[in-house]
């Protein structure tokens, strides 16, 4: 019952790690038969807590490798809007200070989340979760490694 809440509450379900008889294949059973995604995240295929991810990355699931897998699925959620040329030149949304000192932080190429916590010496888990505010309004994107990118 409570797996059928879970996956009833959610528009997907991510399996990051799973054996073969886990409660989160129950969850991903669940979502399936309620026409929720499911996503997941591969592992060794020796471990045996990755044997269940693996089994639904064989069976259809999408496979998720990084965040922008899920987010390029749920852009109904999160809406890709094509600025028009007059908006390209207006000024960036209203930032907190904390937003604002971390997007400043990123370089005109891509730059690490370390070289980011470093100039800003806010704490990992700050700015960690502030880049991912920044992404989900779209102003700047992760890149493999845990590099970032300005977006526009």
């Amino acid at each position: 019952m409570r797996n059928r809440i879970i996956s009833g509450w959610s528009h997907g379900v991510l399996v990051v790690e799973a054996g073969l008889n886990s409660g989160a294949l129950i969850t991903a059973s669940q979502a399936l038969e309620q026409g929720r995604s499911v996503y997941a995240v591969p592992g060794h295929i020796n471990a045996p807590s990755a044997m269940g991810s693996n089994r639904l990355i064989q069976q259809g699931a999408k496979l998720v490798m990084d965040a922008s897998d899920v987010l390029d699925d749920l852009q109904i959620l999160l809406p890709e809007t094509k600025p028009s040329p007059e908006a390209a030149a207006r000024p960036l949304p209203s930032l907190s200070e904390q937003e604002r000192c971390i997007y400043d932080a990123i370089e005109a190429a891509e730059t690490s989340i370390d070289d980011i916590t470093d100039k800003t010496q806010l704490p990992s888990a700050t700015v960690s979760s502030t880049l991912l505010q920044l992404e989900l309004k779209r102003l700047v994107k992760q890149l493999p490694g845990k590099y970032f990118v300005k977006l526009g």
